[in-house]
């Protein structure tokens, strides 16, 4: 229960709901009790009137004795279908409040752990994956709402039966009692050890499941490279078997839950057999009567499900325990990526990087070493080199995804660790090598970049991006759906996509990470233009391994294993028959042989 307390919060917001679940729990089980004992009044009258009958056989008497009995059976008959109703009314507001109030403390926590999911930094999903992150916030959720609703109430009701039936039972009859309740104790940790091979394999189908789903997902989303590669038969077998395992798996549990019916009659029919037996001796005896076996027999059919919700609800609580604290694992992450002077205020857009070192602590990667420079407002920066070199580190250094492990980067003069956070990336509009696009619109995704919604705006960012006349050739323009991760478009339109979601919010600093990687030369060359216009004024950082996209830059710098080897311009950087000439010259006889 220790993991379970963090939920106490919940049960505080939420205690009015919660004090009258237990109120109508409490009178649902009175308005159950009452009705045994009017079968046991009745039952004993029935027994009296046939033994006193027949005294008055031939009599008037006979008649106005039938007329009474009868009268009272039927008051009685009446009275427990009134009580039948006014349970059923409190069953239904027990429901009403205690699942209610758990499907409300839901909504809660996984707003709340979305919440804190997005507070995190970059550094916490490099080290979690997606499905271990989704996992969390659905089925580890549904399982701690499980304990919340149903294990919250039933536990409620098991608890109250108990005291108010067992505690009758005793003062009518202390043996009887004790040989009725026999069998209980059987069925609950039966129903618990069942309830628990239910569990496991139910988890089992789950994980299979989630197998499958997995691998049809993967077929579907790369189905072009299946027909490419002729694969389709060995795809469909690949299929067969993991629905095979999954059959094999459902078919484990069917049998566990053929057990469990059987066994819970068979027990509860020995309860009831102990009862008629005892009872009966008991009668014979003279320490009750007739209609206390009815009675009793009543009882241990309303304790039967209490008793049988006993091993639901420990195994309940067991697994919402186990998902809770892996809930809380995550929810006591803290993020380190805060502002330590929160200082709000425009920004012009200059940049320094001051003797910046930089190492991934979940690989222990050394991406950055001894990096320093800087770009004065309004001015742009190329940072050339290979794979692995270090240009996205430093774009994410700068939109703040990581902070620095040696050094200092300075916006305007001041460290970028005391700038606000929001404030500091609501000014830089980052274009990442990685392109991601939602499955929304073309629109959609470009608006997504800013507040504004304006159609001229999103139809400026698309012609400045280069992207306008395609999209106007596309039969819905700016309505058309991009499909999942915006698989409808090419590489190069994605590309664009995400240039334009970047400068619709006219930001102060604009990083633009290798991405005109998958457009051609001729594309390329439109962008840069009207790159040229949409660079005046804010500072710039173009991040790529061509040459091409680096002429644009007031300044070049070449990124080798995490260090600045050379720096200039591109003229000077010609002039010093170094790696960026070698590179430069590659390039440009790459291209020549291309045209040709």
């Amino acid at each position: 229960m220790k993991e379970l307390a963090y939920l106490n919060k919940y049960f505080l917001k939420y205690r009015y709901r919660f004090i009258l679940g237990i109120v109508f729990i409490t009178l649902s089980n009175v308005f159950a009790i009452f009705p045994a004992q009017m079968v046991r009044h009745a039952f004993d009258l029935v027994n009296d009137t046939i033994k006193v009958y027949p005294n008055f056989k031939g009599t008037e008497l006979q008649s106005e004795f039938y007329e009474e009995f009868s009268f009272i059976i039927l008051f009685y008959g009446g009275l427990i279908v009134l009580m039948a109703f006014m349970r059923g009314a409190f069953l239904f507001l027990t429901r009403q409040t205690t699942i209610v109030m758990s499907r409300l403390i839901e909504y809660d926590l996984k707003n709340e752990i979305y919440t804190h999911y997005q507070s995190l930094p970059v550094s916490f999903y490099r080290r979690n994956n997606t499905g271990d992150l989704m996992a969390r916030i659905s089925e580890d959720v549904s399982r701690v709402r499980l304990y919340l609703g149903p294990g919250v109430m039933y536990g409620a009701n098991l608890i109250i039966t108990f005291v108010l039936v067992i505690g009758y039972m005793l003062t009518v009859n202390v043996k009887l009692t004790l040989y009725s309740l026999l069998p209980l104790p059987i069925l609950s940790a039966s129903i618990y050890y069942v309830n628990n091979l239910i569990n496991k394999r139910s988890e089992a189908i789950q994980r299979k499941l989630s197998e499958m789903s997995t691998f049809v997902q993967e077929a579907f989303s790369g189905i072009r490279v299946i027909k490419a590669f002729s694969r389709e038969e060995d795809s469909a077998d690949r299929f067969t078997k993991e629905s095979l395992a999954y059959r094999d798996k459902s078919l484990n549990l069917i049998k566990v839950n053929a057990l469990f019916f059987p066994l819970m009659l068979a027990l509860i029919g020995l309860s009831i057999i102990l009862t008629v037996y005892v009872g009966g001796i008991e009668v014979i005896n003279g320490a009750i009567t007739p209609g206390n076996i009815a009675e009793f027999i009543i009882y241990v059919n309303l304790l039967t499900w209490p008793v049988t919700a006993l091993g639901w609800v420990t195994s309940i609580i067991q697994r919402a325990a186990a998902s809770q604290e892996r809930i809380n694992q995550f929810l006591n992450i803290k993020n380190d990526i805060i502002s330590d002077k929160d200082i709000k205020r425009p920004i012009k857009g200059k940049i320094q990087f001051k003797d910046v070192d930089f190492t991934y602590s979940d690989s222990g990667i050394k991406a950055l070493k001894k990096i320093n420079f800087e770009i004065e407002e309004g001015k742009s920066l190329a940072i050339l080199g290979t794979t692995g070199s270090g240009k996205s580190t430093l774009a994410n250094l700068l939109c703040r995804m990581f902070d620095t492990t040696k050094g200092e980067i300075l916006i305007d003069d001041l460290n970028i660790k005391d700038i606000n956070i929001e404030n500091l990336r609501s000014n830089v509009g980052y274009v990442p090598q990685d392109v991601f696009l939602f499955s929304d619109t073309i629109g959609e995704n470009i608006s997504f970049g800013s507040d504004t919604q304006s159609k001229e705006a999103i139809v400026q960012a698309a012609k400045d991006a280069d992207l306008y006349n395609n999209i106007v050739d596309f039969p819905d323009g700016f309505e058309t759906m991009v499909g999942e991760r915006g698989i409808t478009l090419s590489g190069g339109q994605k590309q664009r996509v995400s240039i334009a979601r970047a400068i619709i919010r006219k930001p102060k600093i604009l990083i633009l990470d290798d991405s005109l990687s998958a457009v051609d030369t001729k594309t390329e060359n439109a962008i840069l233009n009207s790159l040229k216009d949409i660079m005046k004024g804010r500072t710039s950082i173009i991040i790529s391994h061509r040459v091409s996209s680096a002429k644009l830059a007031d300044k070049i710098i070449l990124l080798d294993e995490g260090e600045i080897k050379e720096a200039g311009t591109h003229e000077s950087l010609i002039a010093q028959n170094g790696e960026y000439k070698e590179l430069y010259e590659k390039q440009l006889k790459g291209e020549e042989e291309v045209e040709i």
